[in-house]
């Protein structure tokens, strides 16, 4: 902890000393100052990056990782008791909210890819997911091959399908499909048997799983079909906040709070079932914290 702490603090001194210099200034701190409060843009069906709890609650690794920059901003702007302020986003108007500063930064499940990179900046990667699907456990479906004539949804707003689609192994597989609202809708969709694979990020199928009435009934299958960083949005061209968030994410892996975060979430019983997820930080994710970067997904194709 004390290690955090100082890392923390060398992260506040430098945006401070920036924030200070004359040809220097942060929209984004100024608009926090302003408003008195920090927005967060978060999920509400994004376990266990994201999600609520129900009345305004709202948890999970991600959500961890923005409080922490919270702490990083309130000490920047020397104003201790700045109130956090959540907004819902959608995986179809993230973008949008934190491109016109609606929100100040996004802890949801957001891949950084190089069009989101023309409108938003993105920290340090947090997460390397692999998109795969869930289907029902009594379904027979292991593979991509196996989708032909079934129904797969996807999440409006999502590129899981189009994914799909491009990957090898779905050349010639003729699949129908369609789109959840939310991912909540869309696992829905594959619970009542509407939809016989649900493709998506891993921990988010994963989350849901686990936090569904019967669990059991459900797996993930098939091969991964894409390999992405997903990392906390914030606004872009405002480089004096990018290095406070970049300092606070960076200080977290160096400190090892960041491993101690991710514990909590993916390997320990997460409310409000109490189940734990179960999955392992991955070698890439582990090289991340390792080598901290804002690489995009096009950095991870596979070959």
């Amino acid at each position: 902890m004390k290690k955090y702490l100082l890392i923390l603090g060398l992260a506040v001194a430098a945006v401070t000393a920036a924030g200070s210099a004359s040809a220097q200034s942060s929209a984004t701190l100024d608009k926090i100052k302003s408003a008195g409060k920090i927005a967060i843009g978060t999920r509400d069906s994004s376990a266990p990056l994201a999600y609520t709890l129900g009345e305004g609650k709202y948890v999970g690794y991600h959500v961890d990782v923005c409080l922490k920059i919270a702490d990083a901003i309130r000490a920047a702007l020397k104003m201790p008791n700045l109130p956090v302020e959540y907004t819902v986003v959608t995986s179809a108007n993230r973008v949008p909210l934190v491109e016109n500063h609606t929100v100040d930064m996004e802890c949801g499940s957001t891949t950084n890819n190089e069009a989101r990179a023309k409108k938003v900046d993105f920290a340090p990667t947090t997460y390397i997911t692999n998109v795969r699907m869930a289907v029902r456990a009594n379904s027979g479906i292991t593979s991509i091959a196996q989708l032909g004539g079934k129904t797969v949804v996807t999440t409006t707003g999502t590129t899981s399908v189009q994914l799909l689609r491009k990957n090898q192994k779905a050349h010639g597989v003729d699949f129908k499909e369609l789109y959840g609202k939310d991912h909540a809708d869309s696992f829905l969709l594959l619970e009542s048997g509407r939809a016989d694979a649900f493709v998506m990020d891993d921990n988010i199928l994963a989350g849901l799983i686990v936090n569904s009435k019967n669990p059991k009934d459900f797996k993930i299958v098939g091969e991964s079909i894409s390999e992405e960083p997903i990392a906390i949005m914030i606004p872009k061209n405002d480089p004096v906040y990018k290095k406070l968030v970049d300092d606070t994410v960076t200080g977290l892996m160096k400190s090892g709070e960041l491993a101690k975060i991710y514990n909590k979430w993916f390997m320990s019983p997460i409310p409000p079932r109490n189940v734990s997820v179960d999955m392992p930080m991955s070698d890439a994710l582990k090289d991340a914290v390792a080598h901290p970067n804002d690489k995009p997904a096009e950095a991870y194709k596979k070959s």
